[in-house]
């Protein structure tokens, strides 16, 4: 996309040809929404092509200012609203153009334990860790909740932690001028930023992974079992009276050393198996199951997947719930015990089958859908029944006509179905 630059300094190799093309992939690649200026990836690279003279002088002499980051707001899991800080794709671009150089300076400076947005590690590599620990003996689960961490990040602290490493002047005015850029509102009114690394641009989760770097450092010190997936901090002990002097240590150690605050609401100490590690539970024989937050949101998604008066035809539900389904049991089929999610089978087939009836709309469309899915005789009588949906879509004749081998030609699956044992 860009023309090679000759020099040798950090800034340059964030610059070069090479770096910013594979950049620009990959914030395409992530096909997200325009920032404040509106731009779309296409407009976004003409802009820069055009004025990639100016930008990059700007960028080599430390005088980039970025633009406001643009305020999302997004449902949290557990109830609330977490606000996302997304950048224009240009700085997106120059913030991944960033991360690539960055992250073999501080990838070896990482923590074993630390699972989150690093190369080749997952959330089921922590998963696993944990499961280990639990096989271990430590079935004791210290939960640390870390108070709105991504808006409480000291700029002072983070920009001291990264210029361990980095030396070059021009990158570290990029960074925090990243770091400081306002965050637009939709009213278009700007607040100006002294702390926190809003969530939404790439550069974020590496630096989150910096800042808490000492803390995964502190907890190898103390010789403790833990692992850490971005905030989310689950510490392994071998009874409740370990699990709960960790605790306290750990608050005070990180208020004392990062200025960060714990949720004690939100945190505690309990056996494994009353605890949630990303969205899966350990139980004390090593097993992992699914959490029954994670079963609870499912269930949600579902009624919500299969509520009737959308403006979508047959295919494009199909098409809908593979995609949610698939992308879910991908993640969730690391679970050893799949109980919980296979009791759900009948239940999310019967919103299914009553989602179908209400389309159906009326005796007529009911009769026709009734005869071409092989109801005969007096079944055909269902098309005029006046009770519940719900209550139908559990009746023989509807179960019959919509069956689960029906369902699955047509592609309305439940993937763990056709799972093998250790899949």
């Amino acid at each position: 996309m860009l023309n090679e630059q000759t020099t040798t300094s950090m800034i340059a190799e964030v610059l070069k040809a090479e770096n910013l093309n594979a950049a620009y992939l990959a914030v395409k690649a992530n096909d997200g929404a325009a920032g404040v200026d509106g731009m779309d990836i296409q407009r976004t690279k003409e802009h820069m092509l055009r004025h990639w003279e100016t930008i990059n002088t700007k960028l080599l002499e430390g005088r980039y200012k970025p633009a406001a980051v643009k305020a999302v707001e997004i449902p949290k899991p557990n109830g609330g609203i977490r606000v996302l800080g997304i950048p224009t794709i240009t700085d997106r671009i120059l913030q991944q153009g960033l991360l690539q150089v960055l992250t073999p300076v501080f990838e070896p400076e990482f923590s074993e334990h630390s699972y989150g947005f690093r190369p080749k590690r997952n959330a089921h590599d922590a998963v696993r860790a944990g499961q280990q620990y639990v096989k271990e003996g430590k079935s004791w689960v210290v939960d640390l909740d870390l108070k709105s961490f991504f808006d409480q990040v000291d700029h002072d602290r983070l920009m001291t932690f990264v210029g361990r490493k980095v030396k070059d002047k021009a990158v570290m005015k990029l960074i925090g001028s990243f770091l400081r850029a306002p965050m637009q509102q939709s009213d278009g009114s700007q607040q100006a930023r002294r702390k926190g690394t809003p969530q939404g641009g790439p550069l974020s989760p590496m630096l989150a992974n910096i800042y808490l770097n000492p803390l995964d450092k502190e907890l190898e010190r103390r010789r403790l079992s833990f692992v850490r997936y971005a905030d989310d901090i689950a510490i392994f002990a071998s009874s409740e009276r370990a699990a709960k002097r960790i605790l306290e240590g750990v608050i005070g150690w990180l208020a004392k050393n990062l200025g960060l605050e714990v949720n004690r609401q939100k945190s505690g100490t309990g056996a494994c198996s009353q605890s949630a590690l990303l969205g899966f539970r350990l139980y004390e024989d090593g097993q992992i199951g699914i959490a029954p937050k994670a079963i609870a949101k499912l269930k949600g998604k579902v009624r919500g997947h299969w509520e009737a008066r959308q403006n979508k035809t047959s295919n494009q539900l199909r098409d809908q719930w593979q995609r949610y389904i698939r992308g879910w049991w991908a993640y969730f089929k690391l679970a050893d015990r799949r109980r919980e999610v296979h009791d759900l089978s009948g239940w999310i087939r019967r919103h299914m089958r009553k989602c179908f009836w209400l389309r159906w709309h009326g005796p007529k469309g009911r009769l026709r859908a009734l005869r071409k899915l092989g109801v005969k005789g007096r079944g055909l009588g269902m098309a005029y029944c006046s009770r519940g949906a719900w209550a139908l879509a559990k009746h023989v004749t509807i179960q019959q006509a919509l069956k689960t081998r029906v369902l699955n030609r047509y592609g309305f699956i439940l993937p763990w179905e056709f799972a093998k044992a250790g899949d």
